[in-house]
């Protein structure tokens, strides 16, 4: 699964930019809650990213034990990073463990429902989660006034 780990190298890339982008705001509009975004903030979409990659790779493909990442104790971008570091070391593992199994079957349990998913499916499903909220992330900004980095990788192909 090494282009797994490429890959997720290309999506830690594009959260440095977007983390980046987010020192720039203050704080305040930060955590604001935008009630377009269903009453979201950056932080929050943030945090429940990182959740999501907890739940799925962790909690249900590991089957490890995490506290739900709770964003009202999120007080800065650099708390955020810290939280993410975790969830790198999170992604890590999962490849690591399942290196020479993306097309392996785990049974998870979702809601009571028993699911039978691949750990191909569950790295795409965690790495486009991430994506569709880094999106809405870069709108919320654009909201509030601010004008948001590319955050899809073409910088790195453009020359200077």
């Amino acid at each position: 699964m090494d282009v797994f780990l490429s890959q997720y190298d290309w999506i830690r890339r594009t959260r440095e930019t977007l983390f980046r982008y987010c020192e720039t705001l203050p704080y305040e509009d930060y955590v604001k809650e935008v009630e377009a975004f269903g009453g979201d903030s950056i932080r929050n979409l943030h945090a429940h990213v990182a959740d999501c990659y907890q739940t799925w790779l962790g909690i249900r493909a590991l089957e490890k034990q995490f506290p739900e990442i709770n964003p009202q104790t999120i007080h800065s971008v650099q708390d955020m990073r810290e939280i993410f570091a975790k969830t790198d070391d999170l992604v890590l593992e999962f490849l690591q463990e399942f290196k020479e199994n993306g097309d392996k079957n785990i049974q998870i349990t979702r809601n009571g429902e028993s699911w039978n998913v691949t750990v191909l499916w569950l790295f795409t499903h965690t790495a486009t989660h991430e994506f569709h909220h880094k999106g809405q992330i870069v709108k919320i900004g654009r909201q509030l006034g601010y004008i948001p980095p590319d955050t899809d990788l073409i910088e790195e192909f453009i020359p200077s």
